[in-house]
């Protein structure tokens, strides 16, 4: 056994020698190469039965100790990975079956030599196992804190809200993700129960497209829910039951070449011309994947067939570039004024020759155009022409909208320019919209004011969540202000009648180093407010073992990376944070009254390089087909994807999803506690804590807790919002990257509703319920 387990030192060690000499040779850590030595002299002495084979090992063992006490401290996570293959060949090497045949070769009768030889390994084990133990028991990785408990500003009572309801994506046009309910409280969440279920019947399966995703939150108006489905299929249900009341299906079909197969939500509205009406006093509005909207009757779920074209606004009208699946609308549109505001996504990095980002504002009676705001040509937002088309490639609004009517203003999330990876070729007005936040009059379209959180983007940075609407206490007094989570991880404050910032945004230097054609802005905006996480360096990387480890860090030495904004690359860049976002479409939730924010910040490193192409100049739209980004008609595709180990891991260290609390009046990040465990990413059902990602986003209350389901393992859970405590939770029957939302039913009782559908891109379980918790009657 001694001579297999040679064998097997050996090999292990000619691979650490081999990745550590390219390791070196990339100006990264000797560890490995050393180790790989300390392998090899260990099984050539194991061949040769020698007893000294220990005492080398033990210096291997105790090496690595020390050296990864150096590089992670007492992480328990990142500890792991740099001891676990370490501490079993040694357990190994002294079993019986190895120590009994290392003897003497001149006294071969002698005993076996294990009795002093195998002391220092075990005592460089036990040492070991000491370490990991205490670092198990530490905490890392995590602020403690609470936010203030006392309230900072009046609430605003709101008499076209009733308290118990959830009449908009957000609760309201300010979509801070608030509710006033408190029956539900730290003291009393655990108790929560399933009071209902309903299955939707809409499960991703074949023919979708990959990102075929349940991302709804529900509306509550009055007895009734609204919600709709990835394949835009629209449903009321009985509040207190979870009964169906009537269902709609817009019969969107299955197209492969939409990117994005889901329904943020829909939107309810109550024209004042049609009180006196027959039918349609009440209207839920359908957004759909084939670039229509419909009107419901909200209380019979039938066409409202005096409104627009029979019940329907064609959404692909004057737009250019139009190719079957390529422009849909994703999220709730916004109601205000007696106008319907509509923004639409397109398929990201395909080509240049997309459709337009137009945003549009509709007749809330009849559904006639009344005005478009199209970010190619800004100023002319009179209604487009017949037989005209609006402006190919302008930057669009896929999230979701708000608005403030007593200012007059809608604010409106906008994305880059496709394609995100190369920007030699985008116009002034590109550059000038691409990856802000804009405010429209709500009347006209004209506007009136822009801030952009990331200069010429090439990380697909799109400004991704609804921007939210708060009174912000300053030490000058009450400022209407605008809080607008970024995928990078700032969240800028700013005074949203002029968009000037509130708490102070610092210009600082960035990367350069664009590809050929392309250049870099020389400063980025960061905000004081900020989740951005800690520049990467090597002992950052991670893996399951020390050998994916070490691929990780080759891997790190072998890109580029200078930190946060560094550009793509023919070689290939690490972009960190990734395009999926520290915060995305969920964004953040804030109570208004305590003037804190929940937050739900995601840390996830991704790899962009560019593949220089023949056909930079063709005019040409691809057929959508899933895989590589091909930016026709740039000088470059480009291949996006997570920053992962050999086996599937990723390269950073976790934490990789936290809860924090932030309070509002200072700007500073007042708690932050991982969150989620691998139980439903990990081969085995493995409960561990490591803090996952996630995506949806989080809702408050005014009872002083936090709910959120997004987390990549299928739980919803609750928290108490001043500490970030977790309180409850309660296993899903599939992902619920969906944001949760909390009414009161007829019977008095508070209900939190939880949709559990599943993330296609993100590989959750698919699903389709919607459940229901409440409280004990």
């Amino acid at each position: 056994m001694a001579r297999f387990s040679a064998i097997v030192m050996a090999l292990l060690g000619l691979v650490l020698l081999g990745g550590g000499a390219w390791l070196i040779a990339l100006g990264g850590s000797w560890y490995y190469a050393i180790v790989g030595l300390g392998f090899l002299v260990t099984a050539y002495l194991l061949w040769r039965h020698s007893p000294t084979a220990l005492w080398i090992y033990a210096l291997v063992t105790f090496g690595s100790l020390v050296w990864a006490v150096y590089e992670a401290g007492f992480d328990w996570w990142r500890l792991a990975p740099r001891g676990d293959v370490i501490v079993i060949v040694a357990v190994w090497l002294l079993m019986p079956w190895v120590t009994r045949e290392l003897r003497n070769p001149e006294r071969p009768h002698h005993a076996s030599a294990f009795s002093w030889n195998g002391l220092p390994l075990t005592a460089a084990v036990v040492a070991g196992i000491a370490v990991a133990a205490y670092a198990m028991a530490t905490p890392t990785n995590d602020l403690s804190g609470a936010l203030p408990t006392a309230s900072a500003a009046e609430a605003k009572p709101n008499s076209n809200i009733p308290d118990g309801d959830w009449p908009v994506y957000g609760r309201t046009d300010a979509g801070l993700r608030y509710s006033p309910l408190t029956e539900i409280t730290p003291a009393n969440v655990a108790g929560l129960k399933v009071a209902w279920t309903y299955h939707t019947g809409d499960i991703r399966g074949e023919g979708d497209p990959v990102e075929t995703t349940y991302e709804v939150t529900p509306l509550k108006i009055g007895k009734t829910l609204y919600l709709c489905t990835p394949h835009d299929i629209a449903i009321a249900l009985d509040a207190d039951t979870g009964k169906q009341r009537w269902r709609y299906e817009a019969n969107v079909g299955k197209n492969i070449n939409r990117q994005h197969q889901t329904c943020r939500g829909v939107t309810y509205d109550a024209p004042a011309s049609a009180a006196e009406a027959a039918t349609c006093k009440t209207r839920i509005l359908l957004p759909t994947s084939d670039a229509r909207l419909i009107a419901l009757d909200a209380e019979t779920g039938k066409l409202c067939e005096d409104f627009a074209d029979k019940g329907v606004i064609d959404l692909s009208a004057n737009m250019p570039d139009l190719t079957p699946g390529f422009y849909y609308s994703t999220s709730p549109v916004v109601v205000a004024r007696g106008l319907i505001i509509v923004a639409g996504a397109v398929n990201d990095n395909v080509s240049t020759q997309e459709p337009s980002g137009v945003i549009r504002a509709f007749d809330e009676t009849t559904g006639k155009l009344v005005w478009n705001w199209d970010s190619g040509n800004p100023d002319a937002t009179q209604p487009i022409a017949p037989g005209q088309t609006y402006t190919h490639n302008s930057p669009n609004s896929w999230s979701i909208l708000s608005a403030d009517p007593d200012l007059g203003l809608v604010y409106v999330p906008i994305g880059n320019a496709p394609p995100d990876q190369f920007g030699g070729n985008r116009t002034a007005n590109d550059e000038k919209y691409s990856s802000s936040v804009v405010a429209l009059d709500i009347l006209t379209g004209q506007v009136r004011w822009v801030f952009q959180a990331v200069h010429h983007d090439l990380w697909d940075m799109d400004m991704p969540a609804q921007p939210e609407l708060i009174d912000w206490h300053g030490p000058d007094g009450v400022v209407p202000a605008l809080l607008q989570p970024t995928k990078q991880g700032d969240i800028y404050l700013l005074d949203r009648r002029t968009g000037k910032p509130l708490l102070p945004v610092t210009e600082k230097p960035a990367p350069t180093g664009a590809a050929k054609g392309d250049k870099t802005a020389p400063t980025q905006p960061i905000s004081t407010i900020s989740f951005n996480p800690a520049r990467l360096t090597e002992s950052d990387m991670w893996g399951a073992t020390m050998f994916d480890q070490m691929a990780c860090r080759i891997l790190f030495r072998s890109l580029n990376y200078d930190g946060r904004y560094t550009p793509p690359s023919v070689k290939g860049s690490i972009i960190y944070p990734g395009n999926f976002g520290t915060f995305n479409w969920g964004g953040v939730a804030v109570d208004p009254v305590r003037q804190v924010i929940f937050a739900t910040p995601v840390y996830l490193a991704f790899t962009s390089t560019l593949i220089p192409r023949a056909n930079d100049t063709a005019n040409y739209v691809s057929d959508g087909k899933p895989g590589l980004n091909e930016n026709y008609g740039a000088p470059y595709a480009a291949k996006m994807e997570p920053f992962l180990s050999p086996i599937g891991l990723p390269c950073q260290s976790p934490p990789w999803g936290y809860v924090a609390g932030v309070d509002l009046r200072s700007g500073q990040t007042v708690y932050q506690h991982k969150n989620g465990t691998v139980r439903d990413l990990s081969p085995l059902p493995l409960p561990f804590k490591m803090g996952v990602p996630g995506i949806g986003g989080p809702m408050v209350t005014a009872g002083g807790v936090a709910f959120y389901s997004g987390s990549l393992d299928y739980y919803a859970r609750a928290y108490d919002v001043t500490t970030g405590r977790k309180l409850w939770e309660a296993r899903l029957p599939a992902g619920g990257q969906a944001t949760p939302m909390t009414y009161q039913g007829s019977d008095g009782r508070q209900y939190v509703v939880i949709v559990a559908g599943g993330h296609g891109s993100t590989g959750t379980k698919a699903g389709d319920a919607i459940i229901a918790y409440a409280l004990p009657k």
